[in-house]
């Protein structure tokens, strides 16, 4: 058997690299027999790094003969169904399904997340994704949003597969970037670039300044999204009045123990909260985009967001800033414990996707 997964792979995204390395773990584990093959930006260092074969995503006819080659096509996971970030983004990926489809292979949205679709965009999912063997996706609004455009596909609320991540453990030596083992407590802060980010710059200092000159907390900005990322955490960082950290772009296992080592996390990326959810680290949610609120809605968080970037939403005032960053630090305890119930019930959800991939293989109906 020959699975072939499309997604958002080779760009370095520590995020979406996380979902890959979890995906393939998964299927080695359930089908140690079978071929792995992934669509990537930068397919040499994907085989490498993965042990699979690997085809570039540019190269239309290379894709088309991995399609072909393929018995089942993984759509996922990640926000692959949406056309905030552009519409031809969208026609690449709904392409794929539409292609495999076509191809009478076996097809599956797989733990994606779905939306933002205007008009134009759930046409394009509408007309590419008929004919899908399975659809799972990682939030109760993505399963609302396509269940409502294919309603002839049974589409699975699951969760998201890096919840499932196990990162070697290992002691995080971070004295040559400042932070030695006086800096506890850390707090680890992830931003990356968004639509009214800008605007929103002097809030994010605002915070750290509070977690540090309050509450005698080491800020770390650690850029999961590579020099983007970091190009966003400086700018914070020159507003900030304390002294908080950069982070040096890191491997995946680093991040995620970076992450488990702290005492709390401010994040906008989507996999630095899950991340911080999968090791019960309480943190404080910036929403860029409908998935990061969809998470909090799914883990039944208790602490309101930093801010969100909802062009409709109000820019908060500097007390409101203050007074939600002490309550954020003083129910810490209770944040954590509350995280370690909510992420066990995802991990559950996680492993679905993979029992309905089971189904797919099989020839069973997805129900």
């Amino acid at each position: 058997m020959r699975i072939l997964v499309s997604g958002y792979y080779g760009f370095g995204n520590l995020g979406d690299e996380a979902l890959l390395e979890v995906i393939v773990s998964q299927l080695r584990t359930r089908y140690p027999y079978a071929q792995l093959d992934v669509l990537s930006a930068k397919p040499d260092v994907t085989a490498h790094d993965l042990r699979v074969d690997a085809t570039p995503r540019w190269d239309a006819k290379a894709v088309r003969g991995a399609i072909a080659r393929a018995d089942v096509v993984l759509s996922g996971g990640g926000g692959l169904l949406q056309n905030s970030t552009s519409l031809r983004s969208l026609v690449y990926y709904a392409g794929i399904i539409r292609a495999a489809v076509r191809a009478k292979r076996k097809t599956m949205v797989f733990a994606q997340s779905v939306g933002p679709l205007d008009f134009w965009g759930k046409t394009v999912v509408k007309e590419c994704c008929k004919g899908l063997s399975a659809a799972t996706v990682r939030d109760r609004r993505s399963q609302q949003l396509l269940s409502s455009i294919l309603p002839g596909v049974t589409v699975e609320r699951t969760a998201d597969p890096v919840f499932l991540y196990d990162a070697p453990e290992e002691d995080v030596d971070l004295s040559t970037e400042g932070l030695g083992p006086q800096s506890d407590p850390l707090v680890i802060v992830s931003v990356r670039k968004a639509t009214g980010m800008k605007d929103r710059l002097d809030v994010v200092a605002r915070a750290v300044d509070r977690l540090a000159q309050q509450h005698n907390a080491r800020v770390a900005f650690l850029p999961l999204g590579g020099a983007p990322d970091a190009e966003v955490s400086t700018l914070v960082i020159r507003k900030c009045k304390s002294a908080p950290v950069l982070l040096p772009e890191c491997s995946l296992p680093r991040a995620a123990n970076i992450i488990r080592r702290a005492k709390a996390v401010v994040g906008m990326r989507l996999h630095a909260l899950i991340l911080a959810a999968r090791y019960a680290v309480p943190f404080l949610a910036i929403p860029y985009d409908p998935k990061v609120a969809a998470l909090c809605d799914d883990l039944a968080y208790p602490l309101p967001p930093l801010f969100t970037l909802d062009p409709a939403g109000s820019k908060p005032e500097p007390a409101e800033t203050d007074a939600l960053i002490d309550r954020f630090w003083n129910e810490r305890e209770s944040l954590h414990a509350h995280l370690e119930r909510a992420a066990e019930r995802l991990r559950e959800l996680a492993e679905r996707n993979f029992d309905v991939l089971d189904q797919v293989i099989e020839g069973k109906p997805h129900e």
